[in-house]
């Protein structure tokens, strides 16, 4: 009787409803990145040396989005509010993966360790204080701008290395092919990634001088198209350079 009870209702939590189209992304985003890791992990093997790690990076940026995208449609057609611990975790993953590709693909031009661990500890800061911010913002929201601002430093310094700094500099001494990838990517980072903030400021905007942001509705539809897009985006762009360079 209990074996058949958890039956039915793992049948009602995977049924979505036509009309939620929030839960509908959390499917699509799913589907779609698992689909992109099948892609970069079969295609590892037809890729020159130099840029295997690169696109296995890739797969697995897609492959933990996805198993993390699975869980939290779930978690929203059971609950009906936003996944934001299962988000946070997905993003502590995925987006220090998404800095190392920028360090890969700049190691040839001579690209140093403190590249990456720059870059790692930037992308943790922005999250964990963005996380900090939101919980917060659940509970009494007097620390949301605080966190949000720290936050904020921390994605535009990335933003200043990709764009004017070391990654800039090694990208354009690595040659016109890695130069136009960390352009393209760069793009990813600053127009891409700028949903993240907007949905922060949205999410955390109750009391606070930015409430009018509160009236985008839900952003968990912001946030799952722009996932989808920045990652799988990111993998497409290491896979052309990839195949630009063989």
């Amino acid at each position: 009787m209990s074996a058949l009870l958890d039956i039915t209702l793992l049948a009602d939590v995977s049924k979505i409803d036509p009309t939620d189209y929030t839960s509908f992304t959390f499917f699509i985003g799913c589907m779609a990145m698992m689909a992109a890791s099948v892609f970069f992990f079969f295609e590892i093997s037809n890729t020159d040396k130099a840029w295997k790690t690169s696109l296995l990076v890739s797969g697995l940026i897609t492959f933990i989005a996805a198993v993390h995208y699975y869980y939290m449609r779930d978690y929203y057609m059971a609950n009906h509010e936003s996944p934001t611990f299962f988000r946070y975790v997905d993003w502590l993953l995925t987006v220090p993966l998404m800095c190392v590709e920028f360090y890969l693909i700049t190691k040839k031009a001579g690209a140093k360790i403190d590249l990456l661990w720059k870059l790692i500890f930037a992308s943790v800061v922005m999250l964990v204080t963005g996380y900090l911010g939101e919980v917060g913002a659940a509970a009494d929201n007097t620390n949301a701008t605080l966190w949000g601002t720290v936050s904020a430093i921390a994605y535009f310094y990335i933003v200043y290395l990709i764009w004017a700094g070391d990654v800039k500099k090694l990208a354009t001494a690595a040659g016109p092919a890695v130069a136009k990838a960390n352009s393209v990517l760069g793009w990813f980072v600053l127009v891409g990634w700028a949903i993240y903030p907007l949905g922060y400021l949205a999410g955390t905007g109750a009391g606070q001088w930015y409430e009018s942001l509160s009236a985008l509705g839900n952003i968990d539809v912001y946030y799952n198209i722009a996932d989808a897009i920045n990652k799988i985006g990111f993998g497409l762009v290491i896979y052309s350079l990839s195949r630009s360079n063989s």
